[in-house]
């Protein structure tokens, strides 16, 4: 049996990072698990490409949901990555921090270490951005953080200055001192190419020769000597496998595998585990609960002024596009379509932060949702207008349906199962006809293309919005963190509560969902997450 420091489970967005932290020092042999393939893919490498990795199953574990009864039963389609560097490789590249009481809220909930002010340093570390904030912003670190401000397409301003007209404020920077209003979204790319935590953290640790990175390496189970963790039992081409970890072993695989591998292994309800004979190693009933997401909406307008319809729809306009980013990096291609958008609040005496909108330049209405692609949209000018809300109460739950690793666990996230949720969803549903309404983004609105003249009334809409809304990619908290075992799965340090040897380091552990996407925070987790683990580690 191999034998390393440190096992990592997942090499996506949070294991990219913690891999290339714990062998920086030259001191640790770090196994790296992925079960999914490289990332070298014109497809993953290009920024807009994403709209082909969508129904990839080659990187892409393309989940369904169960029924959710608050979507009249519909089911949710949730794309992960199933690549290196994980679901970082198949987003929309759009980096939000979240906002600061996001973590004072963590740390609110009994979760020492974890409020903004503790958070802010690793955020800083990991980001060498464009914009330049002392004390906010970050400078050298791994990631590339883009403004594309002076680049996006011009009906973005459009937007910000509709909202501007009803009083929502400018934000220059979401990621800055001033980060509430509607602006200019950042995203992960360095010189026209995704800025994945695979390609900021992962590529460069790999030439220092202390990681082994395992591709196509299903895990199955967590190994045990008696309560602690010991190793990693993983499936690779058809062979099982064994790796015994010195140090811990650390589940990276998001909100989805870490708490599926955690059932796996033994470790969850007690009552689900002994259904599917499962021996029960720690009747732990947190794992897999908690499940939190936010849940969108796209308005679709016909627009009086070309939108990126109009360039990236034609055979001409493709190969201008191409030609552009094959001499510069530049153009379309090499940003995302979610450009512009914001976080506000749904009405003037709302206590904090409760939407983030969004607006991008291109719509997609005539096609199935299967068949979409960036470079293929509508063959008019149209744009879409969109929101969520950004601290959902909702709580779902994750399920292991069978022993065996390869197959998809259950997932209900039971969108708008509150009342709360629902009455953010009608405030959220008004805000946005009002902007539509509002000058200068009125003045080219030249029809509503969905949902459609027929939609009238408030309760029109809001069934409207049951019957299309869908997730925005930002599944957590299914491995908890909180000081109470019965509420939780780790401790504020991250290690699994009652095992030894044992941490969670990615989006699972969010105590809440952040306000905005979730990239950058896991980023940030993984990098507080690694920091932790040297710090326990004997000298």
């Amino acid at each position: 049996m191999d034998e390393f420091d440190y096992i990592i489970v997942g090499a996506g967005t949070a294991g990219c990072v913690v891999a290339s932290r714990l062998a920086e020092s030259g001191r640790h042999k770090v196994l790296l698990l992925e079960a999914g393939g490289s990332d070298r893919n014109v497809w993953i490498q290009l920024p807009i490409g994403y709209g082909r990795t969508y129904f990839d199953p080659n990187v892409n574990w393309m989940y369904d949901t169960q029924p959710v009864p608050g979507l009249g039963g519909r089911s949710s389609y949730w794309p992960r990555g199933k690549v290196v560097g994980g679901s970082g490789s198949i987003n929309a590249m759009v980096h939000v921090r979240g906002q600061p009481h996001d973590f004072d809220d963590w740390r609110a909930l009994g979760n020492p270490g974890w409020g903004w002010e503790d958070v802010l340093p690793h955020f800083i570390k990991a980001e060498d951005s464009d914009i330049v904030e002392p004390g906010l912003r970050g400078q050298g670190g791994p990631q590339h953080v883009t403004d594309i401000s002076d680049k996006v397409h011009p009906l973005c301003h459009r937007f910000v200055a509709a909202g501007a007209s009803l009083g929502l404020p400018r934000a220059l920077d979401f990621n800055g001192s001033e980060g509430e209003g509607l602006g200019i979204f950042q995203i992960n790319t360095r010189d026209g190419r995704r800025a994945s935590t695979a390609n900021a953290y992962l590529r460069p640790a790999l030439r220092r020769g202390k990681i082994v990175l395992e591709t196509h390496a299903l895990a199955t189970r967590i190994l045990f000597e008696g309560r602690r963790a010991s190793g990693i039992e993983y499936r690779q081409r058809g062979t099982i496998r064994q790796a015994r970890a010195q140090g811990e072993v650390i589940l990276c695989g998001g909100a989805v595998n870490s708490p599926q591998l955690l059932q796996l292994s033994g470790i969850g309800p007690g009552a689900l585990l002994s259904a599917l004979g499962i021996e029960t190693r720690s009747d732990h009933t947190a794992v897999g609960q908690n499940l939190q997401d936010h849940l969108a909406v796209s308005y679709f307008h016909r627009s009086a002024l070309p939108t990126l319809n109009d360039e990236l729809g034609p055979l001409w306009g493709k190969a201008k596009a191409a030609l552009h980013y094959a001499l510069n990096r530049g153009g379309p291609l090499s940003m995302s379509v979610n450009q512009a958008g914001g976080f506000v609040r749904s009405t003037p005496n709302a206590p904090r932060v409760d939407l983030q909108l969004y607006f991008s330049p291109v719509s997609y209405t005539q096609t199935p949702l299967s068949e979409r692609r960036l470079a293929n949209p509508d063959p008019f000018s149209a744009f879409l207008l969109s929101f969520n809300a950004c601290r959902p109460t909702s709580r779902g739950t994750l399920e292991i349906a069978s022993s065996d690793p390869a197959l998809s666990p259950l997932i209900q996230p039971n969108y708008l199962d509150t009342q709360s949720d629902i009455d953010e969803a009608r405030r959220g549903i008004a805000l946005i006809r009002r902007i539509a309404e509002a000058a200068p983004l009125a003045e080219i609105i030249t029809g509503q293309l969905v949902p459609g003249a027929e939609v009238v009334s408030d309760d029109q809409w809001l069934e409207d919005f049951r019957a299309r809304a869908d997730t925005v990619y930002h599944p957590t908290s299914t491995c908890r963190m909180a000081p109470d075992p019965a509420q939780g799965v780790v401790d504020a340090r991250l290690r699994v509560h009652g095992l030894a040897g044992l941490r969670v380091i990615d989006a699972s552990i969010f105590p809440t969902v952040t306000s905005g996407n979730t990239n950058a925070p896991t980023v940030m987790v993984a990098e507080k997450g690694a920091a932790m683990v040297l710090e326990d580690c004997p000298a």
